[in-house]
């Protein structure tokens, strides 16, 4: 089992590997760990469980060597359209994932760490993510994207691990055959990577550490 962001601060561990009897489910899971670690209850039914990278109910059952993830709400989350990476982004090579000849409007959402945040002074950021499963969260933004906007095409770049104030922590690039639509599928785009994406923040400030869904 995998732990990420508070849940993984909280048990003191990245991994977990957990006995339980023949058919049982998701929330006999749940309920074990709820005894075991505190956080568990306290996120309740926002904290999701992925089962082999999938997102599941409480009724799926679990079977012997399946790859189950706890995943607290995210903060607002390959080589193709999506990458997660702790390398520096590059502005120009997201843009030209998407586009072409066939797209006039190419809109770019460029999202930055700054220095203050609620009332902190931040000394930089700590992204934390479910690399295999956030990728393909962001391939099906893009996919649903293009279903809503005929045409237009997203690209994301995200950066996990370590960044200083003035990093670039997310790109976002829609291309469309008119600026309308690229304008809808970014903001589209942005918008629900911050819902579902299985990366986490922590902002660490001059008084202190905290994870964003702690302190929203």
């Amino acid at each position: 089992m995998l732990l990420f962001g508070a849940v993984r601060e909280n048990a003191g561990e990245k991994e977990l590997s957990l006995a339980l009897a023949d058919g049982a489910t998701v929330a006999d899971l749940r309920a074990l760990l709820g005894r075991e670690l505190p956080v568990v209850g306290r996120y309740g039914d926002r904290l999701a469980v992925s089962v082999n990278q999938e997102l599941v109910g409480s009724e799926t059952p679990l079977a012997d060597g399946d790859e189950v993830a706890l995943l607290p709400p995210v903060s607002g989350g390959s080589g193709g359209r999506s990458s997660l990476s702790e390398r520096p982004l590059d502005v120009q090579e997201v843009v030209r994932r998407v586009a072409g000849p066939d797209c006039g409007g190419l809109v770019t959402f460029v999202g930055a760490v700054r220095d203050q945040s609620r009332g902190h002074a931040i000394r930089h950021l700590e992204y934390e993510a479910y690399a295999g499963m956030a990728e393909r969260e962001m391939d099906r933004i893009c996919d649903e994207a293009t279903r809503r906007w005929p045409g237009a095409r997203v690209a994301i770049a995200h950066r996990a691990g370590h960044l200083e104030v003035g990093d670039l922590a997310v790109v976002v690039v829609a291309a469309a055959p008119h600026r309308a639509e690229a304008f809808d599928a970014c903001r589209f785009a942005i918008d629900t990577l911050k819902q579902t994406v299985p990366i986490w923040k922590k902002e660490v400030a001059s008084d202190g550490a905290y994870w964003v869904d702690d302190h929203a």
